[in-house]
C-alpha cells in the first residue's frame, strides 16, 4: 500500500516517528514537500547543530551527512528505525522523500499527520537549514 504524506508545516521529529512506525509495519511511504518541514528551537542552535553533524568524520570514511532537504528528512527517519537490522533496512528501502510535489503525485490526496502539526514560536524549515550548511536549494 503506497501512502503519500505531506510534510508542509509538520514538525520534523513528530513526522519522522509516525513515518518510521508505518514503515516498520510494512507500508510504502512517499513524503512530499520535505523542504517545508519544521525544526523547532532557536535558529542559531539549530544551525550550529547541523553544521557540527556535517563536519564530523572524514571525507573518505564518513559518517556522511547530506545537505539536501529530502536527504536530511530521510536521514532523520532512518534514525528512528533499527537500521542495522534486516527488517529496519527493508523498511528504510520502502521510503521515498521528495522536494515539492512530483508529477506522479499531483492527482493523489496527500495525508497530513495531525500529531505533527504543532506550531512553535522558534523554528526553522529544513530548506533554511539546508542553505545554512551549504545546500543548493
Amino acid at each position: 500500500m503506497k501512502r503519500v504524506i505531506n510534510a508542509d508545516g509538520a514538525s520534523l521529529g513528530r513526522l519522522s516517528t509516525a513515518v518510521a512506525k508505518s514503515l516498520l509495519q510494512g507500508d510504502e511511504i512517499a513524503v512530499i514537500n520535505s523542504e517545508k518541514a519544521i525544526i523547532s528551537g532557536k535558529k542559531k542552535e539549530i544551525k550550529d547543530e547541523y553544521k557540527q553533524k556535517r563536519e564530523v568524520g572524514t571525507y573518505r570514511k564518513g559518517p556522511f551527512f547530506h545537505r539536501s532537504p529530502e536527504k536530511i528528512m530521510k536521514r532523520t527517519i532512518r534514525g528512528m528505525m533499527p537500521y542495522q537490522k534486516p527488517h529496519g533496512r527493508a523498511a528504510y528501502k520502502r521510503l521515498k522523500c521528495y522536494i515539492g510535489v512530483p508529477e506522479q503525485f499531483n492527482e493523489k490526496d496527500a495525508e497530513v499527520i495531525e500529531q505533527a502539526q504543532k506550531h512553535y514560536v522558534d523554528s526553522m524549515t529544513i530548506k533554511e537549514v539546508s542553505r545554512s550548511i551549504g545546500g543548493k536549494l
